[in-house]
């Protein structure tokens, strides 16, 4: 390859910007990613011990570079088991950009105006429902937690299973294109319990848990105020008007989500 340049010794190429400029954009993506974690200040711990590593390496200090070398390796094990939620919320995003969504069709549902029927209906109502939308990931292991159903979605149906006297209506129902695939299923809850300066009730938490861990677009719905939210990949849009509901619910299903 050409060389383009000389540093003291070190001679840059082409290929050598190249690789710079990607693993520099890599980088700054994935702080945009972690910036509002924790998380970002042990990246940044990470890339520093990286960093003199090289610089060690260059000049041959031999045993500052082994410390170095050895302190990084436990580091970035530390890194990953302490900070799995935010890893896994950054592999999400990367599965819904759209170098990969282009390869996968998502499908709005033929469902949504009953979805959007049936949430205004029970938000006017003041009943708790939780209502998940599966994308592009299995949520087999969500699923496996409720009680089976394989029915076609409706209104009446929906309706019926979020009716307080009924047993299905304490927990969440999922549905998969057309289909209710299951109801009263259980979810995990995030570790956030404010969310823009509001305390979250349990419905909310688990809403938000099971997106920050899954591919799914969450509906959910207030008992005690009857406002409408939607969870997804770790973010909240809260009170959602209804005359909106229907074009924001369609867009985050479409891996288009509105700005927030």
């Amino acid at each position: 390859m050409m060389e383009l340049f000389k540093i003291g010794f070190v001679s840059i190429s082409l290929l050598d910007v190249i690789d710079v400029a990607i693993v520099a954009g890599i980088t700054l993506w994935i702080y945009k990613a972690l910036k509002d974690t924790i998380a970002v200040q042990i990246l940044f711990g990470l890339i520093i011990l990286t960093i003199l590593s090289f610089i060690t390496e260059a000049i041959n200090l031999k045993s500052m570079n082994w410390i170095l070398k050895t302190i990084k390796d436990i580091w970035l094990l530390a890194f990953i088991i302490l900070f799995q939620p935010e890893l896994r919320r950054l592999l999400l995003r990367i599965t819904r950009s759209q170098i990969f969504t282009m390869f996968t069709k998502s499908k709005i549902n033929e469902t949504l105006t009953e979805v959007v029927n049936t949430a205004i209906e029970l938000s006017e109502k003041h009943t708790g429902a939780l209502i998940i939308f599966t994308r592009s990931q299995n949520v087999q292991m969500t699923i496996e937690t409720g009680i089976p159903m394989q029915a076609l979605v409706s209104r009446e149906l929906l309706i019926s299973i979020f009716n307080t006297k009924s047993p299905l209506h304490d927990g969440a129902v999922i549905i998969n294109e057309q289909t209710i695939v299951s109801a009263r299923c259980v979810l995990p809850l995030s570790n956030i319990t404010k969310y823009e300066g509001r305390n979250l009730g349990t419905r909310h938490r688990a809403g938000l848990g099971i997106s920050e861990q899954v591919d799914v677009v969450v509906l959910i719905i207030s008992e005690e105020t009857g406002t409408i939210s939607i969870a997804e990949s770790g973010q909240l849009i809260l009170n959602i008007p209804k005359d909106k509901l229907n074009k924001i619910l369609s867009e985050y299903l479409s891996n288009k989500p509105t700005k927030k």
